[in-house]
Order: structure tokens, then C-alpha cells, then sequence
């Protein structure tokens, strides 16, 4: 079963807790704080394998959840950060946000790697919260929490020339005839339910990929027919090689069939139109096909090359392979995204931060308080130990929670809700 699309979550480790702890030796009274930190959480890494070909195995397993760091431990020892959680995925997936479309890694060649979301920061432990004025504190952080993200994974074949046209024309045939691949051949419309890549080798030696995709149909880039689901095979293709029944056997007219296919792949994306195309004239060993090939000639004028050729009996083959080879050779890669879409390089801009937190008052007069930072700092926060509250208690002064909720008309024994907590404000 070939899979080119799956929705995923990923969820990068927590770092390992700060612990609480002293020095406890023979011979050193008040040995003071000796609590280590904890260790960072596993990234979640994702890697090409070139052994892959399709997205298969994401659909039996949907949830990568990466290691936690360690825990930190007494005698200052800190806790041991976690390895990478590495996803193996095929070349040529594009990793992107669900929620808002962003592009988050474009995966192309073999061993490439993109961290997709980072494991958190371990907690400090108490002996980093020491001072003059606090000599022995009993404040230790949580480890913080590791990114998630819900992600959509799309694979785009990595093929030098597409093969593209109505169904029946003969493009798997084609690609069976100059290459060792097999797809499935048959007196039928949409034969091909999927891609199917063959490596071709020219008469002078030199090779290409080549893909076939499955029959585009008028309205395909609007989702008809099966096209629509295939077209962004396309993509990476450098060449599109344009299979046309010349023989008129199907009760179409040729050209009508030209203008067709080329109206869907510009409605699809535009850059596919800046793609060189070569006509492959397919079916010329049957009677029909000869006068309508001059019509058709005559029509298309210098728009694109044409090639006669026949898959059956093998004419015209060579000529075709090598003029492919050529326009592979002279024609650039296209990339698919712009390079700002992918945030590879490091920019240094002004972006506003957001707001630390905002309150929403609810119907029961009790008051909600969101926001990442503010969400983070509570996570972080062990609330089995009173320092750590206090602390706490602190920053949501410095913040400015308190002043915002009495701004809001808090008043003494008013419920305040921080994700599933409840908690009693006090004046």
C-alpha cells in the first residue's frame, strides 16, 4: 500500500527534576546545599533512510514521545540528559505544522537530519538557589517541558522525469519497457492506484529516475479522479515527460488532451508550468495515428518537442531516453519552498513577545489564568515544599498577576485557576 500523507504527534522529553539535598559527611558540620540538577529531555529527531518509499509505518504508529532527562541527585550530581529520539523517514518528506500549514523541514537526501521539537532544560537543584541571605534553601525546580507539535507529513517523490497524461495512454508501459519496474498493465482507466518509480539507462550509459504517476483527468487539481492526490508527485521532477495517445483510439482528439493536462498542472501549482516539457506521441504503430500526429504537429508548433514513439514495439525509444538525459542534465533543480519557508538560518529580527499571561474572569466569578510563560513556571514549580511555593508566589508579583487580578475585582477567598489547579486568592 503506497501511504504520501499522515498526521502525527510528536512530544520531545521533560528535563529531570532539581532535587533537594545536603551534604551529609563525618567531620563537615553544615556542609550547606549539595542537590544536583536534572538532566535535558530527549529532541525529537527526524532522519532520511533511503531504504524507505513510502510513509507505511506511520500509520500504524502515530505518537513518538522522547525520553524524560534524569533526575537530578545529592553530592551535586546531575542527572544524565537523554540521546535524541531519531524518526527514520524517506527522502523526499516534507515535515509541516497541522495547525498552521508552516513548513518545518524539507528532508531530501540520505542521512539528513531536522530536530523538529526540543526536549526540555533540566531543573536546577537547591544548591543553585544559595546565597548569603539563604544559605540552605529548600527550593528545587521541575524539569521543564519539551515541545510538542502536531505535525502533517507529506512525501513528494524524488524523480528526475515524471511521466503525466490521460489514463490508458500508455504511460506504464512505457515506464515497464526502459526500466525494471512492473506496475500493474491492464485495458483499463486508472490502472495505476499509485506512484511507481524505475531507474532508466539511456544507450550511452547514462541513468535517470523515472516516475509514473497515476491518469490526470480534467479537474483533477480540484479532486477528480485520482490525479489530485498524486500531482504533488510532480513537484520535484525536473523534467515533465508528456504522454499523449496519438492514435485517437479513446475517441479524444490529441491536442484537446495536450491543452487539458497542461491546464491542470497550472492550476495546480504554477511553477510546474516553468518545468521543460517533451511530448512523448505514444501509440504510433496503429493506423490512425500518423495523420493525426501531423495535426497535432502543426498545432503545438514550437511549443515542445516531439517524440513518435511506440511502447509496445520499442520505435523511437532511444531518441526519447536521450533527450530526456539531456534536459535533466541542463535544467536546474526547482525548489519547492522559498527559503524564508524554512527557517534554516539564523536571523536576528524584532518580534513582539507575547504576553506573559491574561486572565479570563468566568461565569462562577472565579478567575482563569493562561499564557505560556506563566503555564511554564507553574510546571517547573514543586508545590510539595514551601520555599518553591513561595517563590513562586513571587514571581506572579513580579509579573504582575496580582495587581491584574485585583484590577479585575479579586477579592480574598476568589477561586484563581492555573491549567487544572485551583487556587484561593488572598489579599
Amino acid at each position: 500500500m503506497f501511504v504520501d500523507k499522515v498526521k502525527i504527534y510528536v512530544k520531545a522529553g521533560d528535563g529531570g527534576n532539581g532535587v533537594v539535598a545536603y551534604r551529609r559527611e563525618k567531620y563537615v558540620p553544615n556542609g550547606g546545599p549539595a542537590g544536583g540538577d536534572g538532566g535535558k529531555g530527549a529532541d525529537v529527531v527526524f532522519e532520511v533512510e533511503e531504504g524507505l518509499r513510502t510513509l507505511m509505518d506511520f500509520r500504524y504508529k502515530r505518537h513518538f514521545k522522547a525520553d524524560r532527562g534524569e533526575n537530578g541527585r545529592p553530592k551535586n550530581q546531575h542527572g544524565k540528559s537523554r540521546d535524541a529520539l531519531v524518526v527514520k523517514v524517506p527522502p523526499g518528506t516534507t515535515v509541516s505544522d497541522e495547525h498552521t500549514g508552516q513548513i518545518v523541514a524539507d528532508l531530501t537526501e540520505h542521512g539528513q537530519r531536522a530536530i523538529i521539537v526540543r526536549g526540555g532544560r533540566g531543573g536546577r537543584g537547591n544548591s543553585r538557589f544559595a546565597t548569603p541571605s539563604n544559605p540552605a534553601p529548600e527550593i528545587a525546580e521541575n524539569g521543564e517541558p519539551g515541545q510538542e507539535q502536531d505535525l502533517v507529513l507529506e512525501l513528494k517523490l524524488l524523480a528526475d522525469a515524471g511521466l503525466v497524461g490521460f489514463p490508458s495512454v500508455g504511460k506504464s508501459t512505457l515506464l515497464s519497457v526502459v526500466s525494471a519496474a512492473k506496475p500493474k498493465i491492464a485495458d483499463y482507466h486508472f490502472t495505476t492506484l499509485a506512484p511507481n518509480l524505475g531507474v532508466v539507462e539511456t544507450d550511452d550509459q547514462r541513468s535517470f529516475v523515472l516516475a509514473d504517476l497515476p491518469g490526470l483527468i480534467e479537474g483533477a487539481h480540484a479532486g477528480v479522479g485520482l490525479g489530485h492526490q498524486f500531482l504533488k508527485h510532480i513537484e520535484r521532477t525536473r523534467v515533465i515527460v508528456h504522454v499523449i495517445d496519438m492514435s485517437g483510439t479513446e475517441g479524444r482528439d490529441p491536442y484537446e488532451d495536450y491543452l487539458t493536462i497542461n491546464d491542470e498542472l497550472k492550476q495546480y501549482n504554477l511553477r510546474l508550468t516553468e518545468r521543460p516539457q517533451i511530448i512523448a506521441a505514444n501509440k504510433m504503430d496503429l493506423p490512425t495515428s500518423k495523420e493525426n500526429l501531423e495535426a497535432f504537429t502543426e498545432k503545438v508548433g514550437n511549443e515542445a518537442t516531439i517524440f513518435p514513439m511506440s511502447a509496445v514495439t520499442k520505435q523511437g525509444l532511444a531518441g526519447l531516453l536521450r533527450a530526456v538525459a539531456d534536459m535533466i542534465e541542463t535544467t536546474p533543480e526547482f525548489p519547492l519552498y522559498e527559503e524564508e519557508e524554512i527557517d534554516q538560518r539564523v536571523v536576528y529580527k524584532y518580534t513582539k513577545k507575547d504576553d506573559p499571561f491574561s486572565i479570563v474572569k468566568d461565569d462562577d466569578g472565579g478567575f482563569t489564568i493562561e499564557g505560556h510563560e506563566i503555564e511554564t513556571v507553574f510546571k517547573m514549580t514543586d508545590f510539595n515544599r514551601h520555599d518553591s511555593v513561595q517563590r513562586f508566589s513571587r514571581k506572579m508579583r513580579h509579573m504582575g498577576i496580582d495587581q491584574a487580578l485585583r484590577d479585575l475585582g479579586a477579592e480574598d477567598g476568589d477561586t484563581v485557576r492555573i491549567l487544572n489547579y485551583e487556587f484561593e486568592f488572598i489579599e
